[in-house]
């Protein structure tokens, strides 16, 4: 970072462009074709039953409701003909049959309402359905057109699709971030809901990741481009979410199959309600026609066939909202049925980064406490200087707890390493050896018994232990004097054994824990975490048995960072990626893809997801009851045809409604 932070000119917040709570009637486009047909119907329906009161003469009135057919059967017309072409009987076909059915026994103004209704319902219907589709897709709005780009000594504003990898954009407060990239100067909080569902700002410094689409808050940001626009994150989840929106749930595309049977049932059960009473019983004609029509309008599927689509769809972008993407509708049906969730260990139930738990200095018996030779600052003072030329995790946390206590890493000669073990080097005049108690093998020591025991008390506690000693005599008969010894480990999340808890409360029977790591570090964390069962030093190979074993008790789902979890993820009833934000990988593993790290996503994800199979539930079985009650009604209490058509047409609209209640669900 340079001494001079530039100036960045102020922005007006854009706070406020969160996308809003979605409602039905927002946003209507009054003048498109749709809404101007059916408003049509329902004036020429009026006007056609009503005109003579007005002074219109009586002869119109059959031109008026001629109008209103046409306005309102059009569309389904075409569409009825269209399924007939293609080998299929849907709902629209009945309905304007029954309407002309009506029209045929001098029933026009019934036949007008059916259609006003059975259009209204449909624009309702699509309207619904559109918002659902576009909750997630709003989000694209929050990246800007334009970005404040700084090419050289020239600073311009640049359109988003002529960003290049490399480019450096400069993002003032209040403004969206525009592009993925890296912050390479000043720092600010960055409101990233829109992509993570993490609701508290994040801090970014130089060095974090930054993504398309999110909020920058407070201060300004010099940022350098990783990504193209049109492979930002944002696009990637837009993408994902589209896709999943096009895959339906089993529940419904069985009911899509089952629907042109259903229709072709319905228009021959009419047919026989038709012909048996005016053939065998020799009923009248008219009431009889009247009648049949009433059940094929009441028995028409519609509630049926929009009740899991409407769910299903408002789900999975309530869901993206909260940065949870379900890659189809069946994923989101399957994940209702979870009874066992596997985690992966490390970066999933624990922080993912070994740091430094405990520093023990050794105090031989012939030491005065306040002459123990080695303060626990210079011990890890003395570790940190040796492990400074090591990559290896455990080395990392020791150089990085040196240096949160503002320690100098001192420069190091003659390093050398043992892979798996230890390292070694020169210290100040020092020969400094930092490893496990392999490494020190070779050296004699009586406190070697005592030391092992206090080793495999660590290991106990889920703890890494690294030995300190420093090397003395020659190089032919080399001796030890143990210092210290550094603990390490990678620490269970604080949430970890309440995310536990909250999936026992959503009825998952048995949850288990995966890890390559050895048993009795596995052990503790697992003990830790409140899991059932823990599957220890285990390879990639041997997670999918683990896996393979689980899903014998019941449906199981797999829980890890979509990286080395693959081949588990891929064999899981439903694989979940975890901290999947920028993570090209993550994003195409798994059937799950949570965005953030945050462990609240996955019993958000099961709760979500067993709440929608509940409303599926919830309208089919409504749905099919109002059938039932409209058809027993019309057969045995003579129902009239314009209660038929409102009884039918509004649980249409209900089961919609319904369903879309799932935009706004809080777990």
């Amino acid at each position: 970072m340079s001494d001079e932070t530039p100036a960045f000119p102020s922005a007006p917040s854009s706070s406020s462009r969160q996308p809003a709570t979605p409602n039905l009637l927002s946003g209507i486009n009054w003048a498109a074709p749709e809404i101007l047909c059916v408003l049509a119907t329902f004036v020429f329906m009026l006007l056609g039953r009503f005109g003579t009161s007005l002074g219109f003469p009586a002869g119109l009135a059959p031109w008026l409701f001629l109008i209103a057919y046409l306005t309102g059967g059009t569309r389904g017309t075409i569409k009825g003909i269209r399924s007939l072409l293609g080998g299929t009987v849907d709902v629209d076909l009945l309905m304007v049959l029954a309407a002309l059915g009506a029209a045929y026994v001098n029933h026009a103004f019934e036949g007008a309402m059916l259609l006003f209704l059975f259009s209204l319902s449909n624009t309702l219907q699509e309207l619904a359905m559109e918002r659902s589709r576009s909750a997630i897709s709003a989000l694209m709005k929050l990246r800007p057109e334009t970005a404040l780009c700084k090419r050289g000594t020239e600073t311009r504003l640049v359109k988003i699709d002529e960003l290049v990898v490399g480019d450096i954009v400069l993002i003032r407060p209040g403004e969206s971030i525009p592009i993925d990239g890296v912050v390479i100067e000043g720092m600010s909080h960055v409101n990233q809901s829109s992509i993570t569902g993490e609701s508290l700002p994040i801090e970014k410094k130089p060095g974090d990741p930054l993504f398309a689409g999110t909020l920058n808050e407070q201060g300004g940001l010099e940022m350098r481009a990783t990504k193209p626009a049109i492979e930002s994150t944002l696009a990637k989840l837009i993408e994902l979410v589209e896709k999943a929106q096009s895959q339906k749930a089993s529940t419904q595309r069985f009911l899509e199959k089952a629907e042109q049977w259903y229709a072709l049932g319905v228009i021959l059960f009419t047919v026989s309600l038709i012909v048996v009473p005016i053939y065998l019983f020799h009923e009248p004609f008219q009431s009889t026609f009247y009648r049949a029509m009433t059940v094929m309008v009441v028995a028409s599927p519609c509630a049926l066939v929009i009740s899991t689509p409407a769910s299903i769809l408002s789900a999975i972008a309530a869901a993206a909202r909260r940065g949870v993407l379900f890659k189809g509708g069946v994923y989101l049906e399957k994940a209702a049925a979870i009874e066992i969730v596997a985690f992966d260990k490390t970066g999933t139930l624990t922080e993912g980064r070994p740091v430094v738990t405990d520093l023990q200095v050794i105090v031989r018996p012939e030491q005065s406490p306040s002459d123990i030779g080695c303060s626990k600052e210079e011990l890890l003072w003395l570790a940190a200087a040796v492990e400074g030329r090591s990559e290896h995790p455990v080395a990392r946390a020791i150089v990085a707890e040196a240096k949160r206590r503002f320690m100098p890493i001192e420069r190091v000669t003659k390093f050398q390493s043992v892979a798996g073990h230890g390292v070694s080097a020169d210290v100040v005049g020092r020969r400094i050896a930092v490893g496990n108690l392999k490494y020190f093998d070779g050296y004699e020591s009586p406190e070697r018994t005592a030391l092992e025991e206090q080793m495999n008390l660590l290991h106990d506690a889920g703890k890494t232990g690294m030995l300190v000693g420093e090397i003395i005599g020659d190089e032919k008969a080399p001796t030890v004097r143990y210092l210290g010894f550094i603990a390490v480990a990678d620490k269970v999340r604080a949430e970890a054994p309440l995310i536990i808890a909250r999936l026992r409360e959503l009825g998952v029977k048995r949850i288990a824990m995966l890890t390559g790591d050895g048993k009795r570090v596995a052990a503790a964390v697992g003990k830790a975490c409140g899991v059932d069962d823990v599957y220890a030093d285990l390879l990639p190979q041997d997670k999918v048995r683990a896996i393979q074993k689980l899903k014998e008790l019941g449906k199981t789902a797999m829980v890890g960072d979509g990286v080395n979890d693959a081949p588990a993820l891929a064999t899981a009833d439903v694989g979940i990626a975890m901290g999947a934000a920028g993570t090209d990988v993550a994003m195409e593993t798994a059937d799950i893809v949570l965005m953030s790290d945050a462990l609240e996503g996955i019993p958000f994800t099961l709760a979500i997801s067993r709440r929608t199979r509940t409303v599926v539930y919830q309208n089919l079985t409504f749905a099919l009851a109002v059938i039932v009650v409209l058809i027993i009604s019309a057969l045995g209490f003579n129902l009239p045809l314009p209660l038929g058509v409102v009884g039918h047409e509004g649980s249409t609209v209900l089961v919609c409604l319904n369903g879309l209640r799932l935009l706004g669900f809080r777990n």
